[in-house]
């Protein structure tokens, strides 16, 4: 294999999955493992009626992966919308490579790093509201978590509504607001802020009025007052759902009329992935604060909360210890890559690509529809798209995924049904490596008909 090609291959799998190699490693890793993880794996096995076991990844560029066995796969989830610009794009790699000479490490937000500051410069400067204050943090989760301390702070309310199939991270803040699943919540369901309400998220053929309505009921479910609304500006592990035309700005509105924050949870759909730097702002939503995580690092583990500075004012000056800080926030070989990816992302024009790229895979997957009924609903904008099967066959998605893999294509499932294909390549993915893709998903839904 060509290092030099690799990233723009198509798929060639050589060993089983896994093979001699990589049954060794998941042998270690059910050996020290969490069995919440393992054991999970072993029942989707179960339910599908086919082998769920991993591959075990050793190398990434581009597009493209290498397992333990040496078989190469065309990655259509990016590190699950992590390496927007690519696995170990080589501008990345490279401010990596150059900070970690320099400084590995610095004293947090006591003596901060130089690339630090220049991070939060730069994604001020990029904020859709003026004076932009920012907050880091290590993953989307952190992000949603200061945007959720922010909104408790300003506001004085302690309430939340957020939506039904909504993902904002699993740690116990935004676990609280996570609507994706209920049994998620409820062993912890003690320990989380009891005043969130779910509302019903919509789907694009929902009135307006019906998704607008569902949100007030919302509000009158948490007497201790609201203080925010979390949304995906479109809905991504849950389902790949685009809201009605006119939701997310009406959802604005509605806040403001309220006196409430809007957050929109952009860890997915933000920095170019729908098209649009953040989808919220193209979708005419006014957010008071914006979540940004995966794509920012381009794979480095980094995230931010942008906030308005009248807003983020509400933390005060305080004399003693900060409210909201964390040994690696703003890490400076994560601030490095951070700002590598923006400047990739801006002089590669991914967002362009990402709309032509992703109008060409819909129109190929709307033909591959025609031809199987099991395909009930294309959905998506951009490189965040959904391809919903038939639900109503325990485990078919499963079990379409696990054959997609066995011929080289990388996917992961969305709703919590695991119904919906979920697919958010690379921004950089070649057409020939689409193609590739929808000629797999045709063989394989053919096979399982």
């Amino acid at each position: 294999m060509s290092r030099s090609a690799l990233g723009e291959l198509l798929p060639e799998v050589v060993a089983p999955l896994p093979g001699a190699r990589g049954t060794v490693l998941l042998d270690q890793l059910a050996d020290a493992e969490c069995p919440a993880l393992t054991v999970r794996r072993a029942r989707r096995s179960e339910r599908s009626g086919a082998a769920q076991d991993p591959i075990v990844w050793c190398e990434a560029r581009g597009s493209n992966v290498v397992d333990a066995d040496g078989n190469r796969f065309v990655d259509l989830s990016a590190g699950f919308g992590a390496a927007a610009v690519g696995h170990g794009h080589p501008r990345v790699v490279a401010a990596v490579q150059a900070q970690a000479e320099k400084l590995l490490h610095a004293l947090g937000d006591l003596h901060p790093s130089d690339v630090k500051v220049q991070l939060l410069t730069r994604l001020a400067k990029l904020a859709p509201f003026p004076e932009a204050r920012v907050m880091l943090g290590l993953s989307g989760g952190d992000a949603v978590e200061a945007a959720l301390k922010t909104a408790a702070l300003y506001t004085g309310k302690p309430g939340v509504i957020a939506f039904e199939g909504g993902y904002h991270g699993l740690a116990h803040g935004p676990l609280a607001i996570c609507g994706y699943q209920s049994a998620f919540r409820a062993p912890f369901a003690a320990q989380l802020n009891p005043h969130v309400a779910f509302a019903k998220y919509p789907g694009a053929d929902t009135p307006l009025s019906a998704a607008l309505a569902r949100v007030d009921e919302a509000f009158a479910r948490v007497p201790a007052g609201v203080g925010a609304v979390i949304v995906e500006p479109l809905l991504g592990r849950g389902g790949v759902l685009v809201p009605p035309a006119g939701f997310l700005m009406a959802l604005g509105e509605l806040c403001r009329a309220r006196g409430v924050l809007l957050i929109a949870d952009e860890v997915m759909t933000g920095l170019y992935r729908t098209g649009a730097l953040f989808r919220s702002v193209a979708s005419g939503a006014d957010a008071d604060l914006i979540c940004l995580g995966k794509a920012l690092g381009g794979g480095m583990p980094v995230s931010a909360c942008l906030g308005r500075a009248e807003i983020m004012r509400a933390w005060g000056d305080p004399d003693h210890e900060a409210l909201h800080t964390g040994t690696f926030f703003g890490h400076p070989l994560a601030s490095a890559a951070a700002l590598a990816t923006l400047e990739v992302l801006e002089r590669e024009q991914l967002g362009a690509r990402a709309t032509e790229t992703g109008n060409y895979l819909h129109a190929q997957l709307d033909t591959l529809r025609a031809r199987h009924a099991c395909i009930r609903e294309l959905r998506g904008v951009g490189l965040l798209l959904g391809i919903a099967l038939d639900h109503t066959r325990p485990a078919f998605g499963l079990a379409v995924m696990r054959g997609l893999l066995e011929r080289g294509y990388i996917v992961v499932p969305a709703g919590a049904d695991a119904s919906v294909v979920s697919l958010t390549p690379p921004l950089t993915i070649t057409k020939a490596q689409l193609d590739g893709f929808v000629a797999a998903l045709d063989a394989t839904l053919g096979e399982l008909a």
